[in-house]
């Protein structure tokens, strides 16, 4: 073990090559590009475990490569098979892996019981930790909110989230705390719920800076098919704003998003505040994130394309990366768990929003927060493809 390197727990589902826990795990281990220079762990990860041993598994080839042990449950993985806690941090990645859909679509991953297996056992041995949990806290919203009150009862920094809200923007956009945003509408592509968590969080991350702060959402609904396109056509400023996003997407096919997109979804986001959003999927037309928010007072809309390399290294996780490097090392998450928690009750809403096709009310994401002061996106260079290690 580096005594000049904190030690760190790896709690998995499973890893192979490309998957959550090999871009986010991997840095961890070997380090990675950020701000225009590699950046060597500052971390060392000591134990793992893995819920799912598939047969491209990686992580005992890792293993051997970086001297870690692989533990059979979570707590010895905590603790190295003793008594006490023998980590200073955990890194939670409940992604990929074979597990059940439940009636709304959502996939079961058990982010919720691996987390309570690390709260035990910080029960368990009177210690804590800085956690992080990689994507939303769960498919429900009321596991997610015990994940979060558990971290406030026991004390430890908890951050969670994706790695779009740290990765490059083209052109470059912070806004301005308390800007006076006035309606707000972000673009993406994929599944409903894997990549619409994405679609929440690039939305999310930006109008959680406008006046006032966020105080939650009021009610979502989420719109497929035609509809889509009869909602966007009835409020003129979401047609405006998307194609302001589409503006900016680098990986947008000519041509017309109604005509391209054959399975489009649409999120409709209704602030506590009284602003208003909007986050399309429009898989078949776009490939990356876009962003576009009309601000009182000027005539413009604000727009930017949220950037992420296509393939190998990925270098859009190691903004998260080092945001998780630093909370381990600070104790201090980059932003508030609280933004995770209202886009994964703003997820979890959306999807029986769809299964029951209607519009549903929110009062339980009454959840109310300060962004941080900057926004942390990645500004540094982008690494070359295939670069290796990270």
């Amino acid at each position: 073990m580096d005594a000049q390197r904190k030690p760190i727990a790896a709690i998995i589902t499973e890893y192979w090559r490309n998957s959550h826990a090999d871009v986010v795990v991997g840095r961890l281990l070997d380090g990675y590009a950020y701000g225009g220079e590699w950046r060597a762990p500052r971390v060392e990860v000591v134990s793992m475990y893995t819920d799912k041993v598939p047969a491209n598994d990686l992580s005992r080839a890792q293993a051997a490569r970086h001297g870690f042990r692989i533990f059979p449950t979570v707590a010895a993985a905590l603790t190295l098979g003793g008594p006490r806690l023998a980590v200073e941090g955990v890194v939670l990645i409940g992604e990929h892996g074979d597990y059940p859909d439940n009636e709304r679509g959502q996939k079961l991953y058990p982010r919720w019981e691996l987390f309570q297996q690390i709260v035990d056992t910080f029960r368990s041995t009177g210690q804590a930790v800085p956690v992080f949990c990689d994507k939303h806290l769960s498919y429900a919203w009321d596991k997610a909110k015990a994940m979060v009150d558990a971290a406030r009862e026991l004390r430890f920094p908890l951050l969670a989230g994706s790695s779009l809200p740290l990765a490059w923007r083209r052109p470059e956009l912070e806004l301005g705390l308390g800007t006076p945003v006035e309606h707000a509408v972000a673009t993406f592509y994929g599944g409903k719920e894997s990549y619409g968590f994405h679609v929440l969080e690039s939305l999310q991350c930006m109008v959680e800076r406008r006046r006032g702060g966020e105080t939650g959402l009021a009610a979502v609904e989420c719109l497929d098919g035609g509809r889509v396109w009869e909602w966007t056509d009835a409020h003129p400023w979401a047609s405006r704003l998307l194609g302001h996003c589409l503006q900016r997407s680098s990986g947008c096919k000519p041509g017309s998003p109604r005509a391209n997109a054959s399975e489009p979804l649409l999120f409709v986001l209704e602030y506590r505040s009284g602003l208003q959003a909007a986050a399309y999927l429009l898989s078949g037309h776009v490939e990356t994130t876009g962003f576009a928010a009309a601000v009182a007072g000027q005539e413009e809309p604000l727009s930017t394309e949220i950037w992420l390399q296509p393939g190998r290294p990925f270098g859009h996780f190691s903004g998260l990366a080092h945001a998780i490097e630093q909370m381990m090392l600070t104790g201090r998450p980059a932003y508030p768990v609280e933004r995770t928690l209202l886009t994964t009750g703003a997820l979890a809403a959306l999807m029986d929003s769809s299964y029951r096709k209607c519009r549903l009310e929110t009062p339980q994401l009454s959840v109310a927060y300060q962004a941080p002061e900057e926004s942390l996106y990645n500004r540094g260079p982008v690494p070359p493809a295939e670069a290796e290690p990270w």
